[in-house]
């Protein structure tokens, strides 16, 4: 008999995560205009964008010592009320370095809460359904990228800056109260975890070496994400396709629907029928896109990338929840996104060079690259795990 997956708890926390993701893709296409106004130049612009990952990233190795000692939800609520003050106060910033310290604080509140999101679903999930678990888990983020940029220009053109941030911040108050009725870890879970944390070394406190190779995996993959959602505007007015808005919509859609099949195959046959398939659906919508000329084939490719995506991404997260301990999830999952996050940042930036350097099209063939030197290492990964069990 399974065990139930679809509990109070699973489905608040899913809301609960759709609206933080809501709030931040609301922001990615406005915010910068909103700077714009300000008098922020393409630099400053950039440096706000950037900073609030980088916030994020140098943040969550912190975030599961410090949830071993002050509790998982609680911790998770303060990221989220951080997040909340953050969205709310962009209105009150007259300047460009108050915009950059608010992206910070903002950046503070998201490392907290996309690692500790991860970590009490799969304290929630089953562990013989933590593949299709983790899956529908991320269906609020496929979700929320398909609504949250749509409705965030829809709020500013209509009604200003104003109410744009109001509503983003009411969205996450929302949030708040979704994830205060979900149950939290004991006190004596906690003096468990903090008695087994002082006898590990520091370096383990901050990294987990068993979510290493899923992490390496992330990373290759967000190099990849990084060029394919930064510039594909940019894309189609250099190829001349029109409604080039659908592709996330189409993109989200993808992602959403098949993460109906690839989280149950994950739990049934394996990681690698996801893994592995899932990187080829991946590289074939990388070059659809560079052989894209109408929005048709446009709209193709978003459905091969997303469909790739949207299985890679809860799989890897369900990889690193089962290699490690209750007790090291919230630092394997702090190790894994930070991987996944600096790969987005750096791709952006690489493949921004490859696209100066020839053009768009091209730097989306460059970017299925990734997902080359992906399946290379993780079926090398495979083969050397197949051959150590045969040999033991």
């Amino acid at each position: 008999m399974k065990e139930t997956l679809w509990t109070k708890p699973f489905v608040l926390l899913i809301l609960s995560n759709l609206f933080l993701f809501l709030s931040l893709e609301m922001l990615l296409p406005t915010l910068p205009m909103f700077a714009a106004e300000k008098g922020g130049t393409d630099a400053q612009i950039g440096l706000i964008i950037g900073l609030f990952t980088f916030s994020a990233v140098l943040l969550r190795p912190f975030v599961g010592m410090a949830s071993d000692k002050f509790g998982k939800k609680l911790l998770l609520l303060v990221g989220v009320a951080i997040c909340l003050i953050g969205t709310a106060s962009y209105y009150a910033a007259v300047t460009i370095t108050m915009m950059l310290m608010l992206r910070i604080v903002h950046g503070v509140g998201f490392g907290i809460s996309t690692t500790l999101y991860g970590t009490v679903a799969s304290d929630i999930i089953p562990a013989t359904r933590r593949g299709e678990g983790m899956g529908f888990f991320g269906t609020g983020n496929a979700v929320a990228i398909s609504l949250g940029p749509f409705l965030g220009i829809w709020l500013m053109e209509e009604f200003g800056f104003s109410v744009l941030f109001i509503v983003g911040a009411c969205i996450l108050l929302l949030a708040i109260v979704f994830t205060a009725f979900v149950k939290g870890d004991s006190k004596a879970e906690r003096v468990k975890v903090q008695a087994a944390a002082e006898h590990t070394s520091l370096m383990l406190r901050f990294v987990e070496p068993k979510a290493l190779m899923p992490s390496l995996l992330g990373l290759l993959v967000g190099l990849s994400l990084g060029g394919v959602i930064s510039f594909i505007t940019l894309f189609g007015k250099e190829t001349g396709v029109q409604n080039i808005g659908f592709f996330f919509l189409v993109l989200a859609l993808s992602e959403f629907l098949i993460r109906f099949i690839s989280g149950k195959i994950f739990d049934t046959r394996g990681r690698f029928w996801v893994l592995f398939p899932a990187a080829v659906s991946c590289i074939v919508g990388c070059v659809i896109l560079y052989m894209t000329q109408s929005t048709g084939i446009l709209l193709l490719a978003a459905v091969f990338y997303g469909a790739g995506f949207g299985a890679i991404f809860p799989g890897l997260q369900a990889w690193v929840i089962d290699r490690v301990e209750p007790a090291r999830r919230g630092v394997a999952t702090a190790t894994f996104y930070n991987a996944f996050d600096i790969g987005i940042g750096s791709g952006a930036m690489l493949l921004g060079l490859v696209a100066t350097w020839s053009n768009y099209a091209t730097m989306y063939l460059v970017s299925s690259l990734f997902f080359v030197i992906y399946l290379v290492v993780y079926f090398m990964y495979e083969k050397k795990l197949k051959l150590t069990k045969a040999e033991g």
